[in-house]
């Protein structure tokens, strides 16, 4: 009889466990959230130390600029004045022809500083953010165009400044700025007309009030015409006697503003250019 053998098996027993795997996505978006502030704070600083600095660099250039205009206040104006008032004195003398002209282009140069030096002044301010200050009261506007061109024929002689007149109302304005912005107009027309053309301005009550400069010669060339109220926009032309630094029609747009009015310039070769500053009639 043989013996029996049993076999036992054996068994292990093996338990899966699932995790859930949501705390550690979560951890993850945490992560790159944080990068991702880190990055945002990182560029907002970097922002805020280009405002400071730029802001910095902005009051330079005020102090600057209130700096240049103590100089030019004081500094320029002054002498030219004097040597406006002396020029005057002498031409009051009956002087030989030669000398007589030589003061007459003492007498122009010292005009065209002084407008130089008030456009520059204008523009400083500007720049710094203040407004062309106007102390509007009631003028003669026929009267006032009257005399201003009774001066600058004397500044461009050898030039025709023709004047026309129409129709009658109340305007307020600041006669200095008035001056000023014919001025510039004319001395412009002056740059770019032809001499035997002249230049003709006149003055209107209508519908509103108007004031237009008007000569011939060489039209403003299209590609100018919308830019051309920008500081420092100059056209092309042969008259480099009467060139300017090119703020003269950026100050006529400041000071027509000034006085509620709007500008235009219309230029062709049969109609010759016009610039037209038109002014809210009062009723």
């Amino acid at each position: 009889m043989q013996p029996s053998i049993t076999y036992h098996g054996t068994f292990q027993e093996m338990r899966l466990f699932k995790t859930d795997d949501r705390p550690l996505a979560a951890r993850m978006l945490a992560d790159r959230y944080l990068a991702t502030n880190l990055k945002a704070q990182h560029a907002l600083d970097v922002a805020r130390d280009a405002v400071r600095s730029n802001y910095a660099a902005a009051e330079d250039r005020a102090l600057f600029a209130e700096q240049l205009i103590g100089i030019v206040s004081h500094d320029l104006r002054n002498p030219l004045a004097a040597i406006k008032m002396a020029s005057q004195l002498l031409g009051c003398r009956d002087l030989p022809a030669k000398q007589a002209q030589i003061l007459g282009h003492i007498t122009q140069a010292a005009e065209r500083a002084q407008r130089l030096v008030a456009d520059l002044l204008d523009f400083t301010l500007r720049q710094v953010g203040r407004s062309i200050a106007v102390s509007l009261k009631p003028v003669d506007l026929h009267n006032l165009v009257g005399e201003c061109l009774g001066e600058l024929s004397l500044v461009f002689p050898g030039h025709t400044l023709t004047h026309i007149c129409v129709g009658q109302g109340k305007f307020f304005a600041d006669s200095d700025r008035f001056y000023q912005l014919i001025g510039n107009l004319v001395a412009n027309a002056m740059a770019y007309g032809t001499a035997e053309g002249g230049v003709t301005v006149s003055s209107r009550f209508e519908d509103q009030v108007t004031i237009a400069v008007h000569n011939l010669g060489t039209p403003i060339p299209s590609e100018l015409l919308d830019n051309l109220f920008e500081p420092m926009i100059r056209g092309s032309h042969d008259n480099a006697g009467l060139r300017s630094v090119g703020l003269g029609l950026f100050i006529v747009r400041e000071i027509v503003r000034a006085h509620h009015g709007d500008v235009k310039v219309t230029s062709s070769i049969e109609g010759g250019t016009t610039f037209t500053a038109t002014f809210p009639l009062l009723r």
